[in-house]
């Protein structure tokens, strides 16, 4: 009797699998979203303004035992 019980949860889930992939494939093949810009229509990073940091700058710990 736990050798059907196991078929069924196999079978459950991959029919549970078919599915998901089945509704994420129509999602995305069905998915309005605009085509990426080139690369030569965004500002260079140089044209960019500066960002100003407030405060100390992180730096990780990697040495534990010190503080």
């Amino acid at each position: 009797m736990r050798e059907r019980d196991a078929k069924w949860n196999m079978l459950l889930l991959g029919a549970f699998m078919l599915l998901s992939v089945a509704g994420a494939g129509l999602v995305a093949a069905l998915d309005s979203a605009p085509a990426p810009a080139s690369a030569a229509s965004r500002p260079a990073a140089a044209d960019l303004p500066a960002v100003r940091i407030i405060g100390t700058p992180f730096i990780p710990n990697t040495n534990p035992r010190q503080r």
